[in-house]
């Protein structure tokens, strides 16, 4: 089952435009960026669309900003993954850190989870926007419209200075207000682009430092096998040790060790022949003592 799938799965080669090109199909959303899943809606969602009414819809909260909010929605998917006796395990600290890494990471065993299902075949039927709307939170809950429409009341009806001058306050607007607009919205825009390129930096650096780790633990693989008891004292063993314990990283110890693994082999192949021309010599001798 793709909930035990291991690290080295094809699953987790999958690349980020792809997990967002999937999310964006499957629930008509726009996402451009990992992290903006990190609130764990999307996952909520992708397995109500996995299994139609198994994820209680209206728990959900779309709007979710505060690493509370987020970890309600974890607390959901959770109840989730014990009821369908999935054994994968929600790393939420980290999840709703928005580090794009580890949302990445858990939205591509997602992913593979949910192709598992069905041969990944889409139910034609599920309405996502529908289905959405059933969630926890409004995006214009209703205390925020009471707030709204009493301050435009209060515009309106200002009883120090009038209906007239309010709705002349309202109607005329000042000077240089569209160019104060225009130069925020290029601050604006440049923010954004400075955010996104931030963004993908930090994402290739958490790459580097996985590939840095994966090839970490295979030497460390590798040492551990050189220094059983067994194979220890082996040249191939000492040759590779040679090169793992090397202090000078400007001169390579490849040579040094090709060195002694030729001289090590050289030595055990002269004393082969020894072996073998003394014991022919032994034989000559038996047969002539005959």
């Amino acid at each position: 089952m793709a909930s035990n799938i291991g690290i080295m799965d094809s699953a987790y080669f999958v690349g980020r435009n792809e997990i967002l090109t999937w999310i964006n199909n499957r629930l008509q959303l726009n996402l451009s960026r990992i992290e903006e899943a990190a609130s764990g809606a999307v996952q909520c969602q992708m397995m109500d669309m996995t299994y139609p009414g198994v994820v209680p819809m209206h728990k959900v909260n779309f709007d979710a900003k505060t690493e509370y909010d987020m970890i309600q929605n974890y607390k959901v998917l959770q109840e989730v993954f014990n009821k369908l006796k999935i054994e994968k395990p929600l790393e939420v600290n980290r999840l709703v850190k928005g580090r794009p890494l580890d949302n990445l990471e858990f939205l591509q065993w997602l992913k593979r989870y949910c192709d598992s299902i069905n041969g990944g075949i889409m139910n034609e039927n599920y309405n996502p926007v529908e289905r959405r709307c059933k969630g926890g939170k409004d995006r214009h809950p209703k205390g925020a419209q009471k707030i709204s429409k009493s301050l435009q009341a209060s515009n309106l009806h200002n009883p120090s200075t009038g209906d007239t001058v309010g709705l002349n306050k309202t109607s005329v607007p000042r000077q240089g207000k569209p160019y104060a607009a225009a130069g925020s919205a290029n601050s604006s825009g440049e923010i954004q682009a400075l955010s996104k390129e931030i963004t993908d930096l930090k994402l290739s650096v958490d790459l580097l430092e996985k590939e840095r780790d994966f090839y970490f633990a295979k030497l460390r693989d590798i040492e551990v096998l050189c220094q059983t008891s067994e194979l220890e004292e082996v040249p191939i063993a000492v040759a590779v040790k040679k090169i793992l314990y090397a202090a000078d990283a400007k001169e390579s110890p490849l040579a040094e060790a090709q060195e002694y693994l030729y001289q090590s082999l050289n030595v055990g192949e002269a004393e082969d022949e020894g072996e073998t021309k003394a014991e022919a010599e032994a034989e000559a001798e038996t047969e002539t003592d005959h």
